[in-house]
């Protein structure tokens, strides 16, 4: 069954960048696994720490160099990308899981966000989104394939809502709030707005505190279901 909410998101708000951010991979298919490691190694900016083919192997030997991203398959071999997650976000609660997969079915984009995901990518993506992907992850987003992004408004658009909440949120939240359910990044929230990045982190907590949340896909996910928009 389809979870309601993205329970375990911890995404609150933008931070810096690290000055190096440190990606690991875990992917099974060799040719994909070593052209990530090549073009996150060869970009300014970015260090490959370790490129797993495996779940199991991620687990034994990531300690050995905790990553700021870990950039994860779902379809792996032996103990599946999803279970891993829960295991990696239990023993490491900062890091930052970033899913990339072929995959874009309702129930593994919903499993992988309530197990620790903060994003989800296809693998279609071009590598120059997908670097950008790894430093919003870095610094609190929450990246989203275009295509995966409408399915998940989608999916929350077809539960019969409650009758409307009032959260008490002012005129200027509820805008930000709707630019988020329409699938806005921080930068392009803060873009189409005319302000800051800032200033969106800013009202997001706001907005989170008044929703008792605790990441944009809780919101938004709240958003609909409530009928806040």
């Amino acid at each position: 069954m389809l979870n309601e909410t993205f329970g375990s998101l911890e995404i609150v708000e933008l931070r810096p960048p690290p000055a190096l951010i440190k990606v690991a991979i875990i992917e099974d298919l060799r040719p994909i696994r070593e052209g990530l490691a090549m073009l996150i190694g060869g970009t300014d900016g970015y260090i490959c720490t370790g490129s797993y083919r495996s779940m199991e192997e991620a687990l034994e030997k990531i300690k050995h160099d905790v990553p700021d991203v870990v950039l994860s398959d779902i379809g792996l071999p032996g103990m599946d990308g999803i279970q891993g997650m829960r295991i990696l976000k239990e023993r490491y609660p900062e890091m930052t899981i970033l899913v990339l997969s072929v995959y874009d079915d309702d129930e593994r984009i919903f499993d992988a966000l309530c197990a620790g995901a903060c994003g989800y990518l296809l693998k279609k993506t071009p590598p120059a989104r997908l670097m950008e992907s790894l430093k919003e992850a870095a610094t609190g987003g929450a990246p989203m394939s275009p295509e995966v992004a409408r399915r998940v408004i989608t999916l929350f658009r077809e539960f019969r809502p409650p009758a409307r909440a009032d959260y008490e949120l002012t005129p200027h939240e509820t805008r930000i709030l709707k630019l988020l359910v329409e699938g806005h990044s921080y930068k392009t929230a803060a873009t189409e707005l005319g302000v800051t990045v800032n200033t969106i982190s800013f009202h997001l907590k706001r907005i989170y505190e008044k929703l008792q949340v605790h990441s944009k896909s809780e919101a938004v996910a709240k958003a609909l279901h409530n009928r806040l928009i």
